[in-house]
């Protein structure tokens, strides 16, 4: 009904689109002046073309050799400090050149000796040639160690990546009390590691692009062959390569550049910082885009319930995770409505509030200078602003700054008779709930149509809310992820995919992969009914 990619192009690729091939051409020679552009036969000129082009950069490391053969001929090695393995270096790249002795009986041309250092010398995994500028310059920044030899317009890159990384620790916002403590690291190439330990088959592919025309900034997809739907696929593709942008410093650039949509508040890509959630979603037939430079990586195509789910829901009993669940989604309703209805029934609807409740929030009200809905718009706006400052902080005053705000927020605008208590009870209980919300984006949406929601019950009152309701509802129908309906299963209904909801069915009843992914392969596993027996007393 809804064909991956009819929805939705990014930006940037219409307007890649629109632009004259002319336009195209010109604007790739400012931007890459180096593709193309063929290295010298010198080795001085070559080591004062890196110089120049990158100002005399101090990290740039300059190791002149001459080799053992027959015509003492000269080597350079650069590399960039701080990105390679020092002792990699030292190992397999400069004592080989060093000490080996080339069995040549007669005086080589120098792209056969860089040939015969290829496949003899250098003793690293990755060896590849170097022809142009630009791709020397993209191995050099990645931290590989480039050789080039007198006589030859031909460089060797020798991969000695390297230099302090930060190691894997537990996810920080994704917590978890059954499961793996692994989280993503900011290394690309340590993320598709911890993708591949746990989905151990050749059907895992991997596609790379370099997209950023100064960052070049490596970005990968990840998806298990046979599984993904080869439309969303190519449709992903096409966005990918549309992008032109100077930087992609984190994979929050590409999710906004590809989205399909661009004016709402509900996130449509998935962002994820544990592997084993990652990993579950490769095999329900998702694809996973991975950023070098940040810990979350990205899982399209993406449906609002995702967002309800968090990766230890399928490490506990299947009641369990129901009851879990239900609790994540009664909290986020808390959490986006609870405040204006509070407006509402105080402002407009006061005979549905019982005699003794109605006469206490009467009393508690009084001398307080402010109307309901200005209070709970005030105080949402002050537990906001301390919200923010407490992530922004460093950790020991972050945790100076909760407790004074919250004594300024509780106790001392009660007593100074600003606010009435029953204001400060509904928005801590609202904080409260939106902290429940195991993904932090969903959380900020919430966050933001709250406002929305408190304006219409200060003006409409219970009209106002439903209004917003039905707009909120209306909106989420018309979203799109690649093609996905949003709010699938339930709109369109999907039967076989309600079993992993809001509720969680027993894995052995799960036997289908989701519906509308796709899938060639839509059997999950194959459990015979005799298994699932209860074994006789």
């Amino acid at each position: 009904m809804f064909g991956p990619g009819s929805q939705g192009k990014s930006k940037a690729g219409k307007k890649a689109m629109k632009s004259s091939p002319r336009a195209e051409k010109h604007e790739k020679e400012q931007l890459d002046p180096y593709e193309n552009k063929p290295l010298s036969l010198s080795l001085s000129d070559n080591m004062e073309s890196i110089k120049t082009e990158l100002g005399e950069s101090q990290d740039i490391i300059f190791r002149e050799l001459t080799l053992v053969d027959r015509s003492q001929t000269k080597a350079l090695i650069v590399y960039v400090q701080g990105m390679v393995d020092d002792e990699r270096m030292e190992e397999f790249i400069i004592q080989p050149l060093h000490r080996e002795r080339f069995p040549l009986d007669e005086r080589v041309e120098p792209k056969e000796l860089l040939a015969v250092i290829k496949a003899n010398i250098l003793s690293t995994g990755i060896v590849v040639d170097i022809c142009d500028w630009k791709l020397l310059f993209q191995k050099l920044f990645m931290g590989y160690g480039i050789l080039f030899v007198e006589g030859s317009d031909q460089a060797v890159g020798a991969n000695v990546i390297g230099g302090a990384r930060r190691g894997i620790e537990e996810p920080k916002t994704e917590m978890a009390i059954r499961g793996p403590r692994e989280g993503f690291t900011e290394s690309i190439r340590t993320n598709t590691s911890l993708i591949r330990r746990r989905i151990r088959s050749p059907k895992l592919w991997m596609e790379q692009w370099t997209i950023g025309e100064i960052s070049q900034t490596p970005v990968s997809i990840m998806y298990v062959k046979g599984l993904a739907d080869e439309n969303v696929l190519k449709d992903l593709r096409e966005r990918l390569e549309s992008i032109r942008i100077d930087g992609i410093l984190e994979s929050g650039y590409i999710e906004e550049l590809i989205a399909d949509q661009k004016w709402s508040p509900f996130p449509t890509i998935l962002s994820n910082e544990r592997p084993d959630a990652v990993a579950g979603n490769l095999l329900e037939g998702r694809i996973a885009i991975l950023v070098d430079g940040t810990p979350f990586v990205l899982v399209i195509p993406a449906i609002l319930n995702m967002f309800f789910q968090a990766s230890e829901d399928y490490y506990q009993r299947f009641d369990i995770a129901t009851f879990l669940r239900m609790l994540r989604f009664v909290s986020f309703l808390i959490a986006l409505l609870m405040p204006s209805i509070y407006v509402a029934i105080v402002g407009y609807h006061q005979e549905m509030i019982p005699t003794q409740l109605l006469l206490k929030l009467a009393a508690q009200r009084e001398g307080v200078p402010f109307p309901a809905y200005l209070e709970a718009f005030i105080m949402e706006f002050v537990f906001e602003i301390l919200r923010e400052a407490v992530v922004r902080m460093p950790s020991a005053a972050g945790n100076t700054i909760s407790i004074v705000g919250g004594l300024v927020i509780g106790q001392s605008v009660v007593e100074a008779g600003i606010v009435s208590p029953a204001v400060v009870i509904v928005v801590s209980f609202t904080a409260i709930a939106s902290f429940v919300s195991p993904t932090y984006s969903l959380g900020i949406a919430a966050r933001l149509l709250r406002f929305i929601l408190l304006l219409a019950a200060s003006t409409l009152g219970f009209y106002g809310i439903g209004i917003v309701v039905l707009m909120i509802i209306l909106h989420l129908s018309n979203i799109r992820s690649f093609g996905m309906p949003y709010i699938k299963p339930f709109a369109p209904f999907y039967l076989r995919d309600v079993k992993d909801t809001l509720v969680r069915a027993p894995l052995w009843l799960m036997r289908e992969r989701p519906q509308n992914l796709g899938n060639q392969n839509i059997v999950r596993q194959d459990i015979e009914p005799e298994l699932r027996k209860e074994p006789e007393q």
